[in-house]
């Protein structure tokens, strides 16, 4: 049987950039894979505002994560790469995070080296822990998998912000040397320094694509020729959520229909109603 961290390695072989939309509950990942997608990934930012209606400031757990986790990866049969921040602790929490995140059933798991508690990439207000301490994070995470664990490491460094590219990319190299299978340097601030990163650090390299974000907003085949193979979107989906729900509330506030609804059968459909009702047929209790 394929693994999720098995199919996910075989579609990072392919010489593409891969569009990777962020999902937050099992309906997000649910539509991503309707859509057509090949991965998703599990965003902290939009987990933390959806099931805590809180920012992505540390305040959600590990335990409050890996939950949701459970329920996204068992939603779908594509891979899911999961935020594992960073990592909930000293070296063992982030060894507990690695292992917990694969029981969950993900494809990959996250380790930044922000000091905790983080947060969001974007955001003001970041600080980093020192290079040995953000490396004993990575190996730990190794070690993990090593012990048995089917998953692939992501090692993101926030070191741009406040450190310098120089420091960013040194810190990426060393996560590649310690076997973080994906690279992930956070907030380049032009199309020089997202070049820069990916012709001088070895490496399957993550950009973050926020509109409104530090990093330009680059196409996918734009992105492709930087050098990337991985376009995550991590706050598309929860934005139009919350524009949508905007618009409806403002139009029932005013004593409206609200506009642009999907039909009640699409929805149906999308939430998993018809799937249901032809599994139920089979064990002859469908309900007329």
């Amino acid at each position: 049987m394929v693994t999720q961290a098995q199919k996910l390695r075989s579609l990072l072989s392919l010489d593409q950039c891969h569009i990777m939309p962020c999902c937050y509950d099992g309906l997000s990942a649910k539509m991503i894979e309707q859509a057509g997608f090949p991965f998703t990934f599990m965003s902290g930012f939009a987990v933390s505002a959806a099931r805590l209606g809180l920012p992505d400031t540390g305040l959600i757990s590990y335990g409050e994560m890996v939950d949701q986790g459970r329920n996204i990866c068992g939603s779908v049969s594509i891979p899911v790469l999961g935020d594992g921040d960073t990592g909930y602790g000293n070296a063992l929490n982030v060894r507990r995070t690695v292992d917990g995140y694969s029981r969950a059933g993900f494809a990959a798991v996250m380790i930044e080296d922000q000091v905790s508690p983080k947060r969001c990439g974007h955001t003001r207000g970041k600080l980093i822990v020192s290079r040995d301490e953000a490396c004993e994070r990575i190996k730990a995470a190794v070690d993990a998998r090593q012990e048995g664990q089917d998953i692939l490491i992501i090692g993101r460094t926030d070191a741009r912000a406040g450190h310098g590219l120089d420091e960013a990319m040194e810190r990426a190299r060393i996560f590649s040397e310690l076997g973080a299978d994906i690279l992930f340097v956070e907030a380049p601030e032009s199309v020089e320094e997202m070049e820069t990163i990916c012709r001088e650090v070895d490496g399957i390299h993550m950009a973050n694509i926020i509109d409104g974000g530090k990093t330009p907003v680059l196409s996918p085949s734009e992105l492709h020729s930087v050098g990337f193979r991985i376009a995550a979107y991590p706050l598309t989906l929860i934005s139009a959520a919350i524009q949508a729900m905007t618009t409806a509330l403002k139009d029932l506030q005013d004593g409206n229909s609200p506009r642009g609804l999907m039909p009640f059968k699409d929805v149906r459909k999308i939430v998993g109603f018809d799937d249901y009702y032809n599994a139920e047929k089979r064990y002859g209790n469908s309900r007329r």
